[in-house]
């Protein structure tokens, strides 16, 4: 039987990070995917510490889309959760309704935002703005799937 002491100092299995080159293509499948569905949208890309590490503003979409794509993927990566199952939680009686005072930038729950996950850790985020919330959210699925 291990100590808690032991399993405290036990060795973890490294998980690469989500690298520059990862971003980039989350990016670009993400840009693909709307661009197929005559979509312009800012994809914004984190890593685990809400770094950004790649990003793309079209000019064409939306003037907030790019803060947008940020805030989608910060709330993402901070909740671990995608954003389009968080609307019901910050309605007035949801579970989160007060929790965007208690961070230290603001959340939005718009679906478009994911977490990115390798190895069942959390390595970072990606999100998406300047489409329909639905069309954002699919966006970000495809931009994971090329990921794979």
């Amino acid at each position: 039987m291990s100590t808690p002491a032991a399993t405290a100092t036990a060795a973890r299995t490294a998980v690469a990070p989500l690298t520059t080159e990862d971003a980039e293509l989350l990016v670009a499948a993400a840009t693909s995917a709307a661009e197929a569905a005559g979509a312009t949208v800012s994809v914004t890309v984190l890593d685990a510490g809400g770094h950004p590490l790649a990003f793309r503003r079209d000019d064409r979409a939306v003037l907030i889309s790019g803060e947008t794509s940020t805030r989608k993927a910060y709330t993402a990566l901070q909740l671990d959760a995608p954003t389009a199952d968080l609307v019901d939680a910050v309605r007035p009686d949801g579970s989160f309704h007060t929790l965007p005072t208690a961070l230290d930038r603001p959340l939005l729950f718009i679906a478009g935002g994911l977490p990115v996950h390798r190895d069942g850790r959390l390595i970072g985020a990606v999100g998406v703005g300047g489409g329909a919330p639905e069309q954002d959210h699919a966006f970000a699925a495809a931009a994971l799937d090329a990921l794979v």
